[in-house]
């Protein structure tokens, strides 16, 4: 018996340690990262509904029935959920903040709750609302057990709205710079003098925090941050809230949150322990940082290095770490400037999200993506580095691509739209980065616009305003559980991921783009597998008639088998291969034999 019990123990071992060494050998663009907010995934324990708390919405942030509280959604209820995920084809989870948070916040008669998991005030717990560490911890254990990663969303921006001005009796207090309130004097350049001899270097010397703003904490929240060292506002900024532009832009209080000076060692150093931390006691494989794009560079470039390190040590391969640089143009110099300047090893292609909203829920023309892919060299480490980017064509801030196809195409039937957005979704899985499906886009979840509209639950909602919103591809309702392993996007996406994974040219091939207009219609690209240069055609067509003609490819490139859609036998002539395309439609065709 003794025996046969340590053969089990050193066969699990053995399984966890293969099961280790699987993760380590995968790139990010190897993933399809399913992206969600746990609260409005599955409520796996209505106990915790109240985080614990006692009260009405305003303490406990608990009101099912509105867009803008805690609905109930958990960890327990994520880790239960598992097989719904890992059928899609996900083979990492990003989870939004799990952190403890504020639980209300916002002016009298606006408050919402923190159940989005970026308001947070101790950077050390789960927060109650979602569960506790061990839920996390058991939630990581599954998914590793079934091969697959998890990446959290962490923030160094900010932290929950505490800080209070005496100046201001709300939280919207106009920004004051530093050349008009600088660091050494009190209300201006001729103000009284305070922190004598600081010059921007020495932090020691930066023993007031009053020289824009008079900050103070209030006594009921004096210790709600932790670690302890945050609840100090001489390591924020003090200066009021941002315009986002400029100077501001890194030092004001993001809509009244609590600037961090994530410049003075103090706050860098501490960051890197806060978030070691996490990576040491639940063994997570990556994190993707909020607003990363507000924090100043130097920052970046000494947390980035200090997480691979620490994920090295515990013996985790190819950590995987990517920031938010929001846009909403297809600004690709903004988004490359930061793995440049900050050193991020990756950015959310924000440019590929606004290029695929232009050219399928619009009518740009097919040039606009061809811009995009030409701009690629522009990232550090070039268009190799563009492979890794985590591509996606929703999210909870935006808003969900189908609400995109209905507000800009009012006219487009049902049918109309649920074909744009499985072609979408098809750009999302064959061109080059690392896919991102936010949740519930494959159950057809539209919205009715950005942020909290865009925030479903896949469990049965009681909000008014989520389920009367119609969904795509299905006569359901968000007022019942949409767990539908049926749904025609869910099994398209399946059926893209299962593609993705047996076609190496589709994860980590080069990629050439073949054919674009000024015009809606074609965009054809070619993916290279990374080991044979085997070529494989992707096209597609934006436009709502059909098409009919030629790609240019590889003049070796003579036979062709079918992956995807309708595919010709044959190339025309060395280098022209005939495609045909149904409107909205894409065709996946790999040349057989070598290049």
């Amino acid at each position: 018996m003794m025996r046969y019990v340590l053969y089990l123990l050193l066969f699990s071992t053995g399984l966890a340690a293969a099961q280790e060494r699987a993760l380590e050998e995968r790139l990010p663009q190897d993933e399809v990262t399913y992206f969600l907010l746990p609260d409005r995934f599955e409520n796996g324990d209505p106990a915790n509904d109240r985080g614990g708390l006692v009260g009405d919405r305003l303490t406990t942030g608990f009101d099912p029935t509105s867009k803008a509280f805690y609905n109930g959604g958990d960890l327990r209820g994520l880790t239960a959920r598992l097989d719904y995920i890992q059928g899609l084809g996900a083979t990492a989870v990003w989870l939004a903040p799990i952190f403890r948070n504020k639980p209300v916040q916002g002016p009298k008669g606006g408050e919402s709750a923190g159940y989005h998991g970026y308001w947070v005030t101790d950077f050390t717990q789960v927060d109650p609302h979602f569960g506790t560490n061990e839920d996390l911890r058991a939630f990581v254990v599954a998914a590793h057990t079934r091969g697959m990663k998890v990446y959290l969303d962490i923030i160094a921006n900010h932290t929950a709205d505490v800080i209070r001005y005496r100046e201001c009796p709300t939280s919207d207090c106009p920004y004051r710079s530093r050349a008009d309130y600088p660091y050494t004097r009190r209300g201006g350049p001729r103000g009284k003098p305070i922190n004598a001899g600081f010059d921007g270097r020495d932090y020691s010397k930066l023993t007031r925090p009053d020289y824009a703003y008079t900050p103070y904490v209030p006594p009921a929240e004096a210790h709600v941050k932790v670690p302890e060292w945050l609840n100090d506002p001489i390591y924020y900024h003090n200066r009021g809230n941002t315009t986002f532009e400029g100077e501001s832009s890194t030092m004001g209080d993001f809509v009244g949150l609590d600037d961090l000076a994530t410049e003075n060692p103090r706050v860098v150093q501490g960051f890197i322990e806060i978030f070691g931390r996490w990576i040491d006691e639940f063994r997570i494989d990556g994190y993707r940082i909020d607003t990363a794009r507000h924090v100043n560079p130097e920052f970046w470039r000494a947390f980035v290095p200090a997480m691979q390190a620490r994920a090295r040590a515990a013996g985790i391969g190819n950590f995987f770490i990517f920031g938010e640089v929001f846009t909403p143009k297809v600004d690709v110099a903004l988004l490359a400037r930061h793995t440049r300047e900050a050193g991020l090893p990756a950015v959310l292609d924000f440019a590929f999200a606004n290029a695929v909203r232009e050219t399928v829920a619009g009518d740009a023309g097919t040039d606009v993506l061809a811009r995009l892919y030409a701009d690629d060299v522009l990232y550090e480490g070039c268009a190799a580095a563009a492979r890794a980017l985590p591509t996606f064509v929703s999210n909870h801030d935006m808003g969900r691509f189908a609400w995109f196809v209905r507000s800009a195409l009012p006219r487009a039937d049902d049918a109309e739209v649920l074909k744009r957005v499985l072609l979408a979704h098809a750009m999302l899985y064959t061109l080059r980065g690392a896919p991102v499906v936010y949740y519930g886009d494959e159950q057809g979840f539209a919205g009715l616009g950005d942020d909290q509209d865009a925030r479903q639950s896949l469990f049965a909602s009681r909000v008014p305003r989520y389920n009367w919103t119609p969904l795509v591809g299905t006569t359901s309702t968000t007022a019942v559980a949409n767990f539908n392993p049926g749904h025609p996007i869910y099994r398209a996406l399946a059926d893209l991921a299962r593609l993705r994974a047996v076609t190496p040219a589709l994860r980590r091939g080069e990629q050439i783009v073949r054919n674009y207009s000024d015009a809606p219609g074609l965009f054809a690209v070619s993916r290279l597998d990374p080991a044979t240069g085997r070529e494989v055609v992707v096209a597609f067509n934006t436009a709502t008639t059909a098409f009919q003609g030629y790609v240019e490819v590889n003049a070796a490139s003579a036979r062709f088998s079918t992956l995807h859609g309708e595919c010709a036998p044959a190339a025309a002539a060395p280098g022209s291969y005939p495609v045909s395309l149904p409107p909205l439609g894409f065709a996946v065709c790999a040349a057989e034999g070598p290049p």
